[in-house]
């Protein structure tokens, strides 16, 4: 063969500018359409005149070397490769970081983070779901997959005391199907705590005993004793605005029970029908 000649387009390659490909004599047009390597990144033919960057078997004009996530030109910097793509050492470290939970971006190494239930948040994507402000070091309780700020939950979730109206966070007292804490639900007079003890209810309010007996109780007409309800007092008889104590409700004079018997008023005694007969 003519070493003078384009091994493809027979073109006379004297006084010309050519390139040996596999030892045959080719010029600039046909190298750059039959031989040359095509650049990966925008497949087309690196020609003579450009300078070719070579990495694992592919191949690059030199402007085309870039970071395939910021486009920094790489032909002089450090670089990586993940899954084939060319990175700068930034760009791989945060492709390799773990995801935000919230905003699904990466947390790069140094940066606040919160983790909860294996997932993790920036600092500033940690919200709470209903007022969507950061809880950071606040602490916070969780509804299903929801997150939420303490005071969020308790005005969200919480039952609210029937006495002060603030919600009601741990314990409380159930009365009358009715919530109340603990230190609101006291005895309306010297208001003393009743959760755990005896009280007593009195148009539409709570008593302690010993406040009900010296203050609103009834006081027996036989024994002049508060008529309280509890203990042996369960039972009363009322007669005509006067009140007694069952046990108490006895004959005047004789102290026969009276109670679901037949008896006689006479001033403010009470007399059993015999005693009343001999008077």
């Amino acid at each position: 063969m003519d070493n003078s000649q384009c091994f493809y387009c027979r073109e006379d390659l004297g006084g010309k500018r050519f390139v040996r490909s596999e030892g045959k004599p080719v010029c600039v047009r046909c190298h750059t359409k039959f031989c040359a390597n095509s650049c990966a990144e925008c497949r087309r033919p690196i020609s003579v005149e450009s300078k070719e960057l070579t990495h694992r078997g592919r191949y690059w004009h030199e402007e085309c070397f870039r970071c395939a996530k910021c486009y920094k030109p790489l032909a002089k910097e450090p670089f990586s490769t993940k899954d084939d793509a060319i990175m700068c050492g930034k760009c791989c470290s945060r492709e390799d970081a773990p995801r935000c939970h919230g905003c699904y971006k990466a947390i790069v190494a140094g940066t606040e983070v919160v983790e909860y239930k294996g997932n993790s948040w920036h600092d500033e994507c940690f919200t709470c779901c209903h007022c969507k402000r950061p809880i950071g070091s606040k602490s916070f309780l969780s509804k299903g997959s929801d997150v939420y700020c303490t005071p969020c939950h308790d005005k969200k979730f919480a039952k609210h005391c029937v006495s002060c109206k603030k919600p009601i966070t741990s314990g409380g007292v159930n009365y009358q199907e009715q919530p109340w804490h603990s230190h609101c639900f006291v005895c309306s007079c010297c208001s003393k705590p009743l959760a755990g003890t005896s009280f007593t209810k009195h148009e539409d309010q709570v008593f302690c005993v010993d406040c009900y007996k010296n203050s609103v109780a009834k006081k027996c007409s036989g024994c002049q004793n508060p008529i309280t309800g509890f203990g042996k007092g369960v039972n009363v008889v009322k007669y005509e605005g006067s009140s007694w104590h069952e046990y108490c409700f006895n004959c005047k004079r004789c102290s026969l029970s009276l109670s679901n018997k037949r008896f006689v008023a006479k001033g403010k005694e009470i007399l059993c029908s015999d005693c009343s007969d001999k008077e």
